[in-house]
Order: C-alpha cells, then structure tokens, then sequence
C-alpha cells in the first residue's frame, strides 16, 4: 500500500514534530539526573549544546544529499537511528551515555531536517512553508510538556518517554516504507557529502535579512531549554519536574499559535512582528528576575514565544518559497544551520557563565540583554532594507 499526498505530507510533518520532541524530552529530566549522577549545571549545557553541535555537523555534510538521493532513503536511515537512539537514552547510567544519546540523535535530527522539510515543500509549497516554521515548535512544546508529566506522575522516569518515543520512531519508519518518493534523483550525490555552505545568489539578500531574526529567536530557546527549568523553578521555589517542561511548552506554544495566525500575513509583516515581540517578551522575562514573579515570567515567556514563532516563520518564509525543488534541503539545512549554531552556543556559554560566579539570575539577565540587541538588529534591518516583490506579497496556496 502506498501513501497518497496528503497523508505523506503529513507523515513528514510528523516526522519532524516527533523528532523535535524527542530533542525536548530530556529537558524535565536533567534535574532527576543530576540528582542520580551528581554533576554541575555546566554538565546540562554541555549536554544540551553538543546535541546541537551534532545537528550542525550532520546538516553541514548531508544537509543536502535527498535533493540528489530523493528524501526516502535519508529518512528511512534517520528514522532508525532515532529509534535505536531512544534506547541509549533508557539505558543510561551516566553522563557519557548520555552525551552519546544526545550526539546520535543529533545526527539523526540533522539528516532528517533538510528532507523532511523540502519533501513538505515538494507535496504543496504554501502548506509546507508553514509547517516549516510550526512542526519544529509544536513538536519542542509537546515533547517537554509530556516528558515532564511522564516524568513527575508515571514510574521508570528515566525510560517510559524514551519507550514512547521509540515506538513513534518505528512506526514513522514503515510510514516512510510506503510513501512515495517526491524528489527526482540526480547526479552529485557524493560531492553533496562535502561539508560546504552555499545558497544560491538569487537567495542570498532574503537570508542577509532573515539571518539575525533566526538568530535571536533560536538563541531565546537555547536559554529557554538549557537554564530556563532551573530559573523558573528558583522562581517558584519549587522542585516540580513540570515546571523544567511548562517553560519550554508555553515559549514554543504560542509561537506554534502564532505560526498559525499569521499564516496569511506577508514575511516582511510576521518578521517586523517576531522580532518586535522578541524585545518585549525578554524585557517582561528580565523584570521577572528583580520582582521574583512567576506570573511576569510566563508572560514574558507567552511574549516572546509569539515573537520566536513569528521570527522563524518570517524568515523561512523569506528565503524558502524561492527556493528551487533541486535546491530545498540544501538551503533548509542552511537555515537550520544558523538556528542549532544559534541555540548551541549561547546555552554553552551561558552554562560556563552560570558556574564561574555568574549564577542563574545574572547569566540570564546578559543572555536576555544579547538576545534583545540582537532582535533590534533583526528589527531595524528588517525596516530598512528593501524587500523583493515576492517576499512583500501574502503567503496564497500553491502547489510544488
């Protein structure tokens, strides 16, 4: 039985929800290992920030090998490893299993990205710019949320998400087995393996524009998901494991819902949008800090959220629609490549800051402090450049 378009598209929007998920899931655990393992906050960070140095290292060298091989057998071979990658996670009893868990499903992350988002593309070109920019924060929302209530009301805690997780993986791994290959296959498969960074010129104004809003949206939720639990618990003075997953749930959240509000809105408008919200929800999160309010907080994370969301639609919306079926994954990976650069090294960073005297109030006051610079920048740079007609006009439905 093959699939037929529709519930393709679908399967691959599910793909690369669950796979977000999956990179979200640990977030609400890091407190129950650090209690069983006895490491440094710095541990977290690292551990956040070498999974996203696994996703560069991946997109960087088959970023874009389904635009020559086709999008299957990319995804068949990610699936697997994403599955095989959740029992790493359920049997760890360390800190290098875990670091080992996390580079694999990097990997995994990295291959899938590109394909699965230019196969969108491939299926229906307006649908698959809006997924785009709403699988990656629904599925990063929904795997902390669910991690942390697995995690605070169900036994095994450290295994029972990752179980899940697997079975998700495996079941997506048939879907791909019966869905219809949507690119055509091409010569320059092995020359693609060659880690390179390159867009082709027509694009490269859109990027210029779009690059410092993917910028400070993705470094918002590197602190979100590496030192955000361990604040909003300070905050609240409690040690709920609900809370490390709530924080990261509501920031992507109302982005998701704000992807999806401004479906129909031009780029240039959901950009200026983003990144002005951006600089409010971290000034909201930031006056937090001195009231010690958790209600100012999650406003500032519900702000700034919309502001994520409205930045990295903007700016997919920005660059990909121009994008040539050949050219998909390969300039999907490389806007991928600017967010996981974006979220890794920041929340490193922030980790070294933290431990040597910095503390979690102070390192988040400068992490927001950057973020907000860099938003302004986005901001400003938005309004002044001129924008292309095609990037000016509202999203309409087309098909490949």
């Amino acid at each position: 039985m093959r699939l037929g378009p529709n519930a393709s598209f679908y399967l691959l929007a599910s793909i690369i929800l669950f796979f977000l998920a999956g990179s979200s899931a640990p977030t609400p655990l890091y407190a129950v290992y650090q209690a069983q393992w006895g490491f440094s906050p710095i541990t977290i960070t690292i551990v956040f920030g070498i999974y996203a140095l696994a996703v560069l290292a991946m997109l960087l060298v088959v970023g874009s090998l389904s635009d020559y091989v086709g999008r299957r057998p990319v995804l068949l071979v990610a699936t697997l490893v994403q599955a095989a990658t959740m029992f790493v996670f359920a049997t760890a009893h360390g800190v290098p299993a875990l670091i080992v868990a996390r580079i694999l499903q990097g990997l995994a992350t990295g291959a899938a990205a590109g394909a699965v988002g230019a196969g969108m593309l491939d299926l229906d070109r307006a649908k698959g710019t809006t997924a785009n920019a709403i699988a990656p924060m629904l599925g990063t929302a929904s795997g902390a949320l669910l991690s942390g209530l697995l995690v605070e009301l169900l036994p095994a805690p450290t295994v029972l998400v990752y179980m899940v997780l697997a079975a998700i993986y495996l079941v997506q791994f048939a879907g791909v087995l019966a869905m219809p290959e949507t690119a055509a296959r091409q010569p320059g498969a092995l020359a693609s393996l060659r880690p390179h960074l390159s867009v082709p010129p027509r694009l490269k104004p859109a990027l210029w524009i779009a690059a410092p809003a993917l910028v400070s949206a993705w470094a918002l939720a590197g602190f979100y998901g590496s030192l955000g639990p361990i604040l909003v618990r300070r905050l609240l003075g409690s040690q709920s494991l609900i809370l490390g997953g709530l924080t990261l749930f509501v920031l992507a959240g109302s982005g998701a819902v704000l992807v999806y509000l401004t479906r129909s809105r031009s780029a240039r408008t959901v950009l200026t949008f983003g990144t002005a919200a951006l600089i409010a929800g971290v000034a909201f999160t930031l006056a937090a800090i001195p009231a010690h309010s958790a209600g100012v907080f999650f406003a500032g994370a519900v702000i700034a959220g919309a502001g994520f969301g409205g930045a990295f639609q903007g700016a997919i919306r920005m660059v990909m629609p121009q994008a040539l079926p050949h050219e998909r994954a390969g300039v999907l990976s490389i806007i991928y490549v600017i967010a996981y650069l974006a979220i890794g090294l920041p929340a490193v960073l922030g980790g070294v800051r933290f431990v040597h005297g910095g503390g979690v109030f102070t390192t988040a006051r400068e992490h927001g402090i950057a973020v907000i610079v860099l938003a302004l920048v986005a901001l400003v740079g938005t309004l002044l450049q001129r924008m292309p007609a095609a990037i000016l006009q509202p999203s309409v439905p087309q098909r490949r």
